[in-house]
């Protein structure tokens, strides 16, 4: 996290919305996480709703200009820094018709720690496992998730590693958690 702002890699809450991507830039491609789905924002274009119930194995991060970079998970730097600045894109495959889809993102000016990124992936990757993608929607389930995998040390971590602070993670962010 950073001082008055709540962030998890590209993931950030703006003006009350969580989205991945620069919300506050003018012109700017960002995803917003909305109650009916995910909301692609584009500039000159009214953007484009993907519903929860259409996302079907899983969401994934690439970083880099071109959405076809998906053999490339980017470059990081040695102090575990994302180093590509050309932006991102979330790929996921969608039912109904059946099609792959990317939703691009343009990033911050702030740089991003890999481990938070990695984070971010695994959460919204055991939310579609789980069939839970929709919490994605509440903007205060989305806050005390994020503030649980955000922080901690920049280091390369196992995948092991990442199934466990995101199973602790979404018990942490569900009501009634102590």
């Amino acid at each position: 996290m950073m001082e008055g702002r709540t962030c998890l890699g590209p993931l950030e809450l703006t003006n009350g919305r969580w989205g991945v991507g620069d919300a506050t830039r003018p012109a700017s491609y960002w995803v917003e996480f909305r109650p009916d789905g995910l909301y692609q924002h584009e500039p000159d274009s009214e953007g484009q709703l993907i519903p929860w119930s259409r996302i079907m194995n899983g969401i994934w991060i690439t970083w880099g200009k071109h959405s076809w970079n998906t053999n490339s998970r980017g470059l990081y730097t040695l102090r575990g820094m994302v180093a590509t600045r050309n932006g991102g894109w979330m790929h996921t495959t969608l039912r109904h018709p059946y099609e792959d889809h990317q939703l691009r993102f343009d990033q911050h000016t702030r740089p991003y720690r890999a481990v938070d990124a990695l984070r971010l992936e695994s959460l919204l990757r055991h939310l579609t496992a789980e069939g839970r993608l929709h919490l994605l929607g509440d903007p205060e389930w989305v806050g005390r998730a994020a503030a649980y995998l955000a922080g901690g040390k920049n280091r390369w971590i196992t995948g092991r590693a990442l199934r466990q602070v995101t199973t602790e993670a979404l018990a942490a962010a569900d009501p009634g958690s102590p």
